[in-house]
This record gives C-alpha cells, sequence and structure tokens, in this order.
C-alpha cells in the first residue's frame, strides 16, 4: 500500500467538507425544526445494533444492504443500519410503547453496502418521518403532506409525485395461480417496466387469463390523475381488496390535489418498492432534473408486529445530501464573517464576545495578522479602533 492509498475512501464513500458541511447542518436544522412544528418528536437511534432488530419485518432487500460486523462481546452478529425506519419501529413498539397516534422524526447517518443507484453514496444522511398508530388515510395524508412541506422548505418546488398501492398486485397476484418461478419473474419485470418481457411471461404462463390480462394492462396505465380511470375500468372484476386498494388511491388524489394543486401528480402501478414489508399505499416524489426519487416513503403496518406491538405505520425518508446538492434554500447561504486584530486589549475581547452573539468574528493569531486571508477566513469586514470604540468596517 502506498502512502497516498493509506488515505482513499472506499468506493462509493463520501465525506462533507466546508462549506457544503455547513450547509447540510444548516438544511437539517432548518428542516428538522419545521417537522417539530407537525408535532413530530426527534429520535436518535444507535448506528449499530443486533442484525435481528435491524431486520425484522423489513425482507432481504434491506438485508442486502446491511453491512455486518461480530459484536465482541457477545459473539453475535450485529448490522450497521441501512435504515433507521425500523429502529423507528422498534422505538415504537418496545421503548415508548405509547396508545394512540405517536408521530417521530430522524436525521442521522447510514451505511449502504452499496448505493442504491448511480447519482447517490453509500453513506447518506436519512432524513424522515414516522406515524404510528393511525390506520385511516388521513395518515397517509399528513406524510405526503408533510413530505411535500419538507420539499418545498428544502427549495424543491417543482415536485412530481407517483402513487401507488402494493394492495392491487398483492391481490391479483394471490388470485391468479401461477407457479412460484413464474411470479417471481412476473414480479421482477413489472419492477423493472420492462413491458414485452412481461407480456411474455403473461402470454405462456399457466394461470388466471383474466388476472394475466389485468396485470399487463395495468403496467401500461401509469400515467397522470386521469389514469386512475383507466385502473378503475381494468380492474373492474378483480376482488374487493384490489377494488378497496384503487379507491383508497383515488381518494388520497383527489384531497392531495385540493391541498397542492400545483403538484404534479400520477400514478405507477409498476412502483414497487419495498413490497416485502409495505401493506398499502407506496408513494416517491421526483424533482425535475434528477432521475431518481428525492423523498419516497409508505404504509408498513406490519413490521410492528415482530417487535410485540402490531401498529399502524406509515412515512417517509430522503437523503438530506441530495437535497442540499439539488437546491440552495431561502436564509441558508455563505454567511460573511469579520475579522478581529490580535490584542490583549480587554476592550476588544469584550467586543467580539458581543459580537459572536449573532455574527461569525475570527480573531488573527499574530500581531501581523490575517487580513490577506480575509476571503479564505470567510471575512468581508474588520474590527478596528475608532475614537477608542471598536467598530466594524467593510475591508
Amino acid at each position: 500500500m502506498t502512502v497516498s492509498d493509506r488515505w482513499l475512501l472506499p468506493d462509493g464513500v463520501d465525506e462533507l467538507l466546508p462549506p457544503n458541511a455547513r450547509v447540510v447542518e444548516q438544511l437539517r436544522r432548518r428542516l428538522l425544526d419545521n417537522i417539530s412544528n407537525w408535532g413530530y418528536e426527534l429520535i436518535t437511534p444507535p448506528m449499530i445494533e443486533f442484525l435481528e432488530s435491524l431486520l425484522t419485518g423489513t425482507g432481504n432487500d434491506l438485508n442486502l444492504q446491511t453491512l455486518k460486523v461480530t459484536d465482541q462481546l457477545s459473539g453475535r452478529l450485529m448490522g450497521i443500519r441501512a435504515d433507521i425506519t425500523p429502529q423507528a419501529a422498534r422505538i415504537d413498539a418496545h421503548c415508548l410503547r405509547q396508545k394512540g397516534v405517536t408521530r417521530l422524526c430522524y436525521a442521522d447517518a447510514v451505511i449502504h453496502a452499496r448505493p442504491a443507484h448511480l447519482l447517490t453514496n453509500r453513506c447518506p444522511i436519512q432524513l424522515g418521518c414516522e406515524l404510528f398508530g393511525e390506520a385511516s388515510l388521513a395518515a397517509d395524508i399528513e406524510v405526503i403532506s408533510l413530505m411535500l412541506d419538507t420539499l418545498k422548505l428544502a427549495g424543491l418546488e417543482k415536485v412530481h409525485v407517483d402513487l401507488s398501492h402494493v394492495g392491487i398486485y398483492r391481490g391479483l397476484i394471490s388470485k391468479a395461480g401461477f407457479e412460484r418461478d413464474t411470479e417471481s419473474a412476473i414480479f421482477d419485470a413489472i419492477r423493472r417496466k420492462s413491458i414485452p418481457e412481461l407480456d411474455e411471461l403473461l402470454s405462456g404462463t399457466v394461470g388466471d387469463v383474466s388476472i394475466a390480462k389485468m396485470l399487463l394492462q395495468l403496467a401500461n396505465a401509469s400515467g397522470g390523475v386521469d389514469a386512475i380511470k383507466q385502473i378503475k375500468s381494468i380492474v373492474a372484476g378483480a376482488s374487493s381488496d384490489v377494488l378497496n386498494a384503487v379507491e383508497q388511491l383515488e381518494s388520497i388524489c383527489d384531497q392531495l390535489q385540493q391541498r397542492y394543486p400545483n403538484v404534479e401528480l400520477g400514478f405507477d402501478f409498476c412502483e414497487l418498492r419495498g413490497y416485502n414489508y409495505h401493506t398499502g399505499l407506496v408513494f416517491a416524489a421526483y424533482y425535475n432534473g434528477y432521475g431518481h426519487a428525492v423523498a419516497q416513503g409508505g404504509r408498513y403496518d406490519a413490521i410492528g408486529k415482530e417487535f410485540g406491538s402490531e401498529r399502524s405505520a406509515t412515512g417517509f425518508s430522503a437523503d438530506l445530501k441530495i437535497l442540499a446538492t439539488l437546491a440552495s434554500p431561502d436564509g441558508i447561504e455563505n454567511k460573511k464573517g469579520i475579522l478581529a486584530p490580535f490584542s490583549d486589549d480587554n476592550t476588544l475581547w469584550d467586543a467580539i464576545e458581543q459580537l459572536r452573539r449573532s455574527e461569525k468574528v475570527v480573531q488573527s493569531l499574530s500581531v501581523e495578522g490575517e487580513k490577506s486571508d480575509a476571503v479564505k477566513l470567510g471575512c468581508d469586514r474588520e474590527l478596528v479602533k475608532e475614537n477608542g470604540s471598536w467598530v466594524v468596517k467593510p475591508i
């Protein structure tokens, strides 16, 4: 290993340097303060837990994203969290044990074994909210509304939101009678939106022909708000579970349109992200010019069961690093500071202390001073003594 190799970061791992680290931190504070105004309480779960706790109820997707280590104290396998949502569910069910609605929020680092996609890294800062104890559509609407409010506050104005419901696919596939391998292949093709492959699978499979036809038509029915009429027509002969899921989508869409008339809404039946643990509505927000979701979430009522409390749950999350990269919200800027000279004058120190309550003040460490480095230090003003008083002047 060469000397330079010692300082290389692993592939997909980055670090925040000035001034980006400060911008991300200011955005984190701003967004969390707003989320708190909605009634959500901040939690800070540990970075590492026993693997069983981290992966409870989440399916294999999160398992592949979780880095594993052996705990030298217990000998048990531990995981470095790849998602804070299961930790929030554990805290709600096992630690808080509250009745009624519980609202929790967080903003902390997670580690992925591999990048989720090419536009992100392996160490995002996950910002999110989870609402427990309410099964009605009002909870889903609140979470989506809070997501949109968060994105707007981060400076992302023109957002598109795709809505879907895993109950539609789950209800159809449970009645189809497909073989297990075929069912897995169909699921994979739908997630990748490979319509030709899906057409080939459904036309040659053994199972309910009417359901196969519905699945293929639904995969092609994704679109704007008008697509809900087509979706209702396609599943007209399906089970009550499927019809209820479509009605929920329509109701949520109607209410969101009233609240956010300028937000573009759509439906994407192929959105089956987190299928193994989502139980109802799923949604994702997209921003113009960025090829992946900037925020996403959904309902996951079953995850708390493994923690001894089967509570209704819904929530959303976003990568704070991506939000900070895509937009520069009002009020988050590189504030310029004041350069103070080197001096033993106690009145200077009093002046510096007073200014630092609201301003950035950098004091020189030698008589020669650092005035030539004022720009590097982020200062556009200086503290000078005039008529026995210290005053701030432009440099």
